[in-house]
């Protein structure tokens, strides 16, 4: 019998649990191989779908896509050894609750959308923005499952959930 505290404490038997954690790792490979289509798909173009803005939006989109990049990178140095494609946390992995990730839960998905949005503007594209709207989607899904994943490996991330933003920092008023 593994019982699990997730909210409520709930037990599975043994052969149970092994079946939920392979659903768990199929979970991660599908959200993981939808947003590589999706990255994949937004190296494309459809020109049906172009459109024009005035010249004072590429002043604009240039210093967000730098941002984007920024947050990104940023990010991914702060996870260091705890980085995974994948949403469900690494076996060894610590929970990182400081720099960018005091300020919002998912740096890297916020840098991924600020960059997927601007660049899509800055290049006049209907069909990028299409596709990153599709990336907020996903990444909203993919977040919420992978949040239900470190609240079971670290209890002290439902208060840290509490207190950040996902994709934004929290507004205090």
């Amino acid at each position: 019998m593994v019982c699990v505290a997730y909210g409520d404490l709930y037990c599975l038997e043994r052969d149970q649990f092994i079946k939920e954690t392979m659903r768990i790792k199929f979970k991660d490979i599908i959200y993981v191989g939808i947003q590589f289509m999706l990255f994949a798909m937004y190296l494309f173009e459809v020109k049906k779908l172009r459109f024009e803005l005035p010249d004072i939006f590429d002043f604009i989109m240039q210093p967000l896509m730098v941002t984007g990049i920024a947050v990104i990178l940023i990010s991914l140095f702060q996870l260091n050894k705890n980085l995974s494609p994948f949403p469900s946390p690494k076996e060894n992995s610590e929970l990182i609750t400081t720099g960018l990730f005091s300020k919002m839960r998912h740096p890297i998905y916020s840098g991924i959308l600020l960059l997927a949005f601007s660049f899509a503007l800055y290049q006049n594209s209907g069909f990028k923005i299409l596709i990153s709207f599709f990336l907020l989607i996903l990444f909203y899904f993919k977040t919420g499952y992978e949040e239900k994943q470190l609240i079971l490996k670290f209890p002290e991330y439902k208060n840290y959930k509490n207190t950040t933003g996902r994709f934004l920092p929290k507004i205090k008023f």
